[in-house]
């Protein structure tokens, strides 16, 4: 296939799965204590918790993004502010990322003023920085204030991501289409390595809303992004989202990144509706 791929510590192969530490060897007359490390709630490898770090750690893989070589799915859901949820007062977005197994990879938060979160709305820049289980910044975005519309093809959306912070990873850069939602995932060199084509409608009633990720001859399959139900309640009341992404498990960790950043995008271009806030707002004295 044409995307890009990992390069492997050992040759190429892949990496082995992770594996329980063996135990220290345990003097006959002490009394033995069963560690609760492998089931405790909130730790690094449990069900619910953070994800373990990697055995193995890929060969010129940035610094954090170590857990994205041993993924090819993520869930991004993002947090339901109470403040937010009754007033419609817009307050900085918070997200935790998931493995499959319902484990914290990551978790991330929007670094946006007061001023510019409710006066510009869903177009407005930011910064979101996606941290590790050390509270680390591992990944950092960044979205200037630019035109969506397709009337305006020179003044595009696009996000820089960053990884580690300082360090361009790649690009997500929104192409011109006249109806249906296009994206380009580029490299730090601005090259396409993949692209976005998403539905002409985004309004899908108890149902996903699926943008398709193919090589750069768009036609070869790569992976996927869904806007996930929510639930009924949640899709009226509030704007916190739940997405879906899935990738070749040996795509490169680089363009891993890239891709959860375009999941910010989208998220924010067709997903933060401003329009029940407003109404809050009005009721509750705000505006």
């Amino acid at each position: 296939m044409s995307y890009p791929k990992s390069e492997m510590a050992g040759g190429g192969q892949p990496m082995a799965p992770v594996q329980a530490q063996p135990a220290a060897a345990v003097d006959p007359g002490q009394e033995t204590v069963v560690s609760a490390y492998p089931t405790q709630p909130g730790m690094p490898g449990a069900p619910g918790g953070w994800m373990a770090a990697p055995a193995q750690v890929p060969a010129n893989c940035p610094k954090g993004l170590e857990y994205l070589a041993q993924v090819d799915q993520l869930l991004i859901k993002q947090k339901v502010e109470a403040l937010e949820a009754f007033t419609g007062y817009e307050t900085n977005n918070k997200y935790e990322i998931l493995n499959s197994l319902g484990q914290r990879v990551y978790h991330a938060v929007e670094d946006t003023c007061c001023c510019t979160r409710n006066c510009c709305g869903s177009s407005r820049p930011f910064d979101m920085k996606i941290l590790n289980n050390q509270n680390q910044e591992v990944i950092h975005l960044s979205r200037p204030l630019r035109c969506s519309s397709c009337l305006c093809p020179c003044c595009l959306q696009k996000v820089t991501v960053e990884a580690p912070p300082g360090k361009v990873a790649g690009y997500v850069t929104q192409a011109w289409s006249l109806c249906k939602p296009r994206m380009r995932i580029e490299n730090a060199d601005e090259e396409t390595v993949l692209r976005i084509k998403g539905p002409c409608c985004q309004l899908n009633i108890c149902g996903d809303i699926e943008f398709d990720v193919y090589a750069p001859d768009e036609e070869t399959y790569v992976g996927r992004v869904t806007k996930q139900w929510s639930g009924l309640g949640k899709e009226l009341f509030t704007d916190a989202d739940n997405f879906g992404i899935s990738f070749p498990l040996d795509l490169d960790v680089n363009v891993k990144a890239t891709l959860l950043g375009a999941v910010f995008l989208l998220d924010f271009m067709f997903f933060e509706n401003n329009t029940k806030k407003d109404d809050k707002m009005s009721k509750s004295g705000y505006r």
